[in-house]
């Protein structure tokens, strides 16, 4: 059925897609007799309830930071089975993204590229809406949607100055998000991936668990990586987790490499720049979670992300070490079921 419904949706724009189809499911949910269908019908009744830094995942499927950048389908996002939710990125200030248009397919390779640049409506505005959806949903409320909050500076926002933006999207989170992921590898803001340095990274992550320190009950603090560092950059960020003692890492953002695909390098031209994401990343992503959790003695945990369409690619993952998976381009051509499919046979 759903590839039916693909085909139609691939007719339009990558991005006018996304909008469209989750807005019908956002009307389909406010029927609450709908809503209660689609739940039953997405979600896995056994999934296994999973235990990660400090918190508990009521399956262990989680959909990447990028699909619901402003926390505008939580409810209809946990209404397909997905076991958490990680928002963002988010940044200080609002800012519109780069031109569209931004978000590009790739069904050859079963792949997407997007250079969409932190679109989101801005840390304030996303607060108040999380806190919305907190009241109406109390921690007492069993099984809970785990929420996660990725946080960015803005394009605008000199690097020596960075750890600013990322202190104010911590302070406004803080109350509203479970965990938080650091993310200093999206290529698509201009230097940002120079954060990954070590120096760099030390400053922001040391000032954000100084802060975090402060707290009665401090928040898993995680980073998100980039598949493309290189394996002495992956050394100095295992060592930084160890020492500032991070909740996790997230392994691995989008990839700026192109080789190996099936897609011709004129429709690559044609598209441009971006981070590749998918299938291709499949191998790559693997390979990073498995170094961490052996050069860390399995002292990290993993939540691992890149090119997982299948329980098959998920328990490659986990195989590797990762505690958790999350999906963003499988959801698109795998379709509303995935995180049925893959919580019910891990």
């Amino acid at each position: 059925m759903y590839s039916i419904i693909r085909n139609i949706l691939f007719r339009l724009s990558a991005e006018t897609a996304h909008y469209f189809s989750m807005n019908m499911l956002q009307l389909a949910c406010s029927l609450p007799y709908i809503r209660k269908y689609i739940t039953r019908r997405f979600t896995a009744p056994g999934a296994r309830t999973i235990e990660a830094f400090g918190l508990s995942f009521k399956n262990g499927v989680g959909l990447a930071a990028g699909f619901d950048k402003n926390a505008r389908y939580l409810r209809e996002l946990e209404s397909l089975g997905f076991g958490f939710i990680e928002i963002g990125t988010v940044t200080p200030q609002p800012q519109v993204g780069n031109d569209r248009p931004r978000l590009f397919r790739l069904p050859k390779d079963e792949a997407l590229i997007n250079r969409m640049g932190f679109n989101n409506e801005g840390v304030k505005v996303i607060a108040e809406r999380l806190k919305s959806w907190k009241l109406a949903h109390p921690a007492n409320l069993h099984p809970k949607l785990i929420i996660g909050g990725n946080i960015g500076k803005n394009k605008l926002t000199p690097n020596e100055d960075a750890w600013k933006d990322y202190e104010i999207c911590f302070r406004e989170l803080f109350d509203v998000v479970d965990y938080f992921v650091v993310n200093v590898s999206s290529p698509n803001t201009p230097g940002l991936r120079e954060l990954q340095e070590k120096d760099a990274l030390h400053k922001i992550l040391s000032h954000l668990q100084t802060i975090n320190n402060q707290y009665p009950r401090p928040k898993p603090l995680l980073l998100k990586i980039a598949p493309d560092l290189t394996i002495g950059q992956v050394d100095d960020v295992i060592a930084l987790a160890i020492e500032l003692q991070l909740g996790g890492l997230v392994a691995a953002n989008t990839t700026i490499r192109r080789d190996g695909l099936r897609t011709t390098d004129a429709e690559l031209e044609t598209i441009g720049a971006g981070g590749l994401s998918g299938a291709p990343l499949r191998e790559r992503a693997t390979e990073m979670v498995r170094y961490i959790h052996q050069r860390s003695d399995s002292r990290i945990p993993v939540i691992a992300s890149g090119g997982i369409f299948t329980a098959q690619d998920a328990k490659e993952k986990l195989d590797a070490g990762a505690c958790l998976v999350q999906v963003w381009t499988g959801f698109i051509y795998v379709g509303p079921s995935i995180a049925k499919e893959i919580s019910e046979h891990i």
